[in-house]
């Protein structure tokens, strides 16, 4: 079966914090490919099935943020598999050309799906039947199918200059649907960088504070997939304060601004889309040392 055999769980790193664990990954690192899409699922009622579709070109990465649920490769040859995923550092690859489809969520599950490729309507099979027949012939199926794989810029900025006023709000899209809530965000799109690295911060005890550094050309986006948190945005000069407790908002965050994370509710995610790689040089994790760079 076309793309079958690379079909496999992936170990994602996982820091364990006292404060609240910590999982990330980079895209053609710690997964396969090029990270083009991220959307998440949440809010799916008990007993719903979601996905049953297939891909001709697009890769996936599923993961369970949070709670669990199952996911089920069918190859179309009758004979499936099943991929329980309950962990967050724990994720499922899924290449090109298998049908699958997800079920079983437990309550407040919350499912990362990160793709290598931007959505292409003509991308999907969504019948069955047709999904038995490429799965014949994918060959014939997937020529002539040209996918948006452009590569977006990050835009510079002098962090010196930057202030709390320069991060922004964003709403993201909320795809409403009875089976289960969708928020789907793209590179160049609502997300104006490509995704180059993801983390999420989760198990954090109340009471506790995350963050507590600077970036000097690392862009975020910061989302409460679940519960909701504090962001404390500090430019050097001003402070301010944003409450973050919808999955389908997300807080832009420049270069050159202090940030810390509080008042986690219990149960709490928060998801970070991030426009670099990990470099440690690029952290300011000292506030005297942020001062120095904030001084024009």
């Amino acid at each position: 079966m076309y793309g079958m055999k690379s079909l496999k769980l992936i170990q994602l790193p996982k820091i364990s914090d006292p404060r609240g664990n910590l999982s990330f990954l980079e895209g053609n690192k710690h997964i396969p490919f090029e990270i083009k899409r991220a959307y998440w699922i949440y809010d799916v009622p008990g007993g719903e099935t979601r996905g049953g579709h297939a891909f001709r070109e697009q890769q996936e990465f599923i993961v369970a943020m949070s709670g669990s649920f199952d996911v089920i490769i069918d190859p179309g040859s009758g004979r499936k598999k099943k991929f329980s995923l309950n962990r967050s550092y724990v994720g499922l690859y899924v290449p090109a050309g298998c049908w699958r489809q997800m079920t079983n969520f437990s309550t407040n599950s919350i499912a990362l799906v990160l793709a290598s490729t931007h959505y292409h309507k003509s991308d999907y099979i969504r019948s069955f039947e047709d999904f038995r027949t490429f799965a014949s012939q994918p060959s014939e199926l997937i020529s002539g199918l040209t996918l948006n794989n452009l590569h977006y810029s990050n835009p510079s900025i002098d962090i010196a200059k930057t202030s709390v006023h320069d991060c922004k709000l964003i709403e993201l899209d909320k795809n409403h649907r009875d089976k289960g809530n969708i928020t789907v965000v793209e590179n160049g799109g609502i997300v104006p960088f490509d995704i180059n690295r993801v983390y999420y911060l989760y198990d954090v005890p109340g009471g506790e504070e995350r963050g507590g550094h600077a970036h000097k050309e690392l862009y975020q986006i910061l989302i409460a997939a679940g519960g909701s948190f504090d962001v404390v945005l500090d430019d050097g000069k001003e402070k301010r304060t944003v409450h973050l407790n919808r999955p389908y908002q997300g807080l832009k965050i420049v270069p050159g601004i202090w940030r810390e994370l509080v008042n986690f509710s219990s149960g709490s995610c928060c998801l970070v889309l991030a426009s670099h790689k990990y470099e440690e040089g690029d952290y300011v994790r000292s506030f005297n040392d942020f001062m120095n760079y904030k001084i024009v």
